[in-house]
């Protein structure tokens, strides 16, 4: 019989659940079902389907019943951050969750900041200012008279109201918490103080759990439909990218991470917050890890910018396009990824040549001029931000691990050690779902500690490491990068 962690894996396009299990030789992984994730836009709002979502968990649970040679230890889930369901009195949910992506969080930061100092938030929670923070989104709720939030007993992030649907408990595991910037960074408990201008105390949320706590068992409903026992679920990491960080390869703690996929996020494992006036002027956050770190890190465009491109050039392969990449000539145009220009434009191309020209840069006009332009950038943004991270971190940075899916980018990832000037380890592409099936490890007592784990994954998946080359051409791309970026 083989024991095996099922872990919940959520993104904001696709699920998935997972089976992993250790052996001798290291980590195996299986996919049991994997699942779209739609928004429902319906009367000027959006919403995630919140039992979809758990009936597929349900779905994947079911087909684990049914293999005859699997035992499951536990169940873990982890999901993007920030979005949260209202809880009625009787335990019901009171409307399906709002999505990040609802635009009724427009300006809402400058509302709040009116009763609470920016500063203040900053100093308290350590994290940076996103307007679909759920602060943010609890205090426009709040301003709306919206009738789930005034009829809300308890408030369950996303992570936690499916474990609740799974176990009955209701729980607010602290990485998750710690995107809402409602959470103290310093004590690692909510606010008080900000809870209150939302007109919420601490018995509004579960009972706050750390990764590695046990939520509960499996309610004897959720038994009889799949098949399955009284299964412990455990609070993983319930935030994604938490998860993903903690099964980075490392081999000592003198690395920095880069989380790369529509989104990039770069930044090192600290023992404290680093709340300073410099982390807040370049909107860094501070958000909740595992074994009790933070994580320091900065958000990054990242291939958004491709995959918008793409999708006008009708889905042609990568190869093709990293060929024509290739094939281009270097530096001849440069863009900050970050330019609020990028952010959702109705055609990414057109937006990337409008930033050229208005630089007085050499317009992109092939395909491969385009996606050059966007690694070379990304490259040199990274590059960008880790020095801000070399000066702000408290241990040096000796190298850059590329976890999640781009990892699996050969040319961009050559490119970025070429940039940053020190090795490139990349992979897992699977990172997330790695970390959450640590956690669970980790909780049952099959593994010893976060640092023999990284090396356990160091052994057992295959990474490959790219070393700097050509620096001197990178540095003075990287001076020309910065003065094309400060002048625009």
């Amino acid at each position: 019989m083989k024991q095996c962690f099922f872990a919940v894996d959520l993104g904001a396009t696709s699920g998935r659940t997972i089976l992993g299990t250790f052996t001798p030789e290291g980590l195996e992984m299986e996919d049991v079902n994997r699942f779209p994730n739609h928004l429902i836009e319906t009367s000027g709002h959006f919403y995630w389907d919140i039992y979809e979502l758990y009936r597929h968990i349900i779905e994947g649970l079911k087909i684990v019943a049914q293999k005859k040679d699997v035992e499951i230890t536990s169940i873990g889930i982890d999901t993007w951050g920030v979005d949260f369901v209202c809880v009625g009195k009787d335990g019901g949910f009171l409307r399906q969750p709002y999505s990040y992506r609802d635009p009724h969080t427009a300006g809402a930061p400058e509302a709040f900041f009116k009763k609470v100092a920016r500063k203040q938030v900053y100093e308290w929670t350590g994290i940076q200012v996103m307007n679909f923070n759920s602060l943010f989104q609890l205090d426009t709720l709040r301003r709306n008279n919206d009738s789930a939030l005034a009829a809300a007993d308890k408030l369950l992030f996303i992570p936690d109201a499916l474990s609740y649907m799974l176990t009955g408990e209701m729980v607010t595991e602290y990485t998750i918490a710690s995107t809402a910037q409602l959470v103290n960074a310093n004590t690692r408990k909510p606010e008080d103080a900000l809870l209150r201008e939302l007109g919420l105390t601490e018995s509004n949320f579960g009972r706050f759990v750390y990764p590695g706590e046990k939520i509960g068992t499996l309610t004897k409903e959720v038994q009889r439909m799949t098949g399955l026992g009284d299964i412990p679920v455990i609070a993983v990491a319930g935030h994604d990218t938490a998860s993903a960080v903690a099964s980075v390869p490392a081999m000592n703690p003198d690395f920095a991470y880069l989380s790369s996929g529509t989104w990039s996020l770069m930044g090192v494992e600290t023992k404290g917050p680093v709340i300073t006036e410099e982390t807040e002027s370049l909107n860094f956050t501070n958000e909740g890890g595992v074994d009790g770190t933070i994580r320091l890190l900065k958000n990054i465009c990242g291939m958004w910018l491709l995959e918008r491109c793409r999708a006008a050039w009708g889905q042609t392969s990568y190869p093709e396009l990293i060929a024509e990449a290739n094939a281009s000539e270097p530096f001849r145009s440069l863009i900050n990824p970050d330019d609020v220009l990028f952010a959702n434009p109705a055609d990414m191309e057109q937006a990337i040549q409008t930033y050229c020209s208005d630089s007085h840069q050499p317009v992109p006009q092939t395909r491969g001029q385009i996606v050059r332009c966007i690694f070379e950038s990304l490259a040199l943004r990274y590059r960008q931000v880790l020095d801000n991270l070399r000066t702000l971190s408290p241990h040096p940075i000796e190298t850059l691990h590329v976890i999640g899916g781009g990892s699996r980018n050969e040319l961009l990832n050559r490119w970025t050690a070429n940039a940053v000037g020190i090795p490139v380890v990349a992979g897992p592409s699977e990172a997330t779902a790695i970390g959450n099936i640590m956690i669970q490890a980790l909780a049952a007592g099959t593994a010893k500690d976060i640092a023999s784990m990284r090396q356990l994954i160091n052994r057992s998946i295959s990474l490959e490491t790219f070393y700097p080359e050509d620096t001197d051409v990178w540095d003075t791309a990287y001076l020309h990068f910065k003065q094309v970026t400060m002048n625009h």
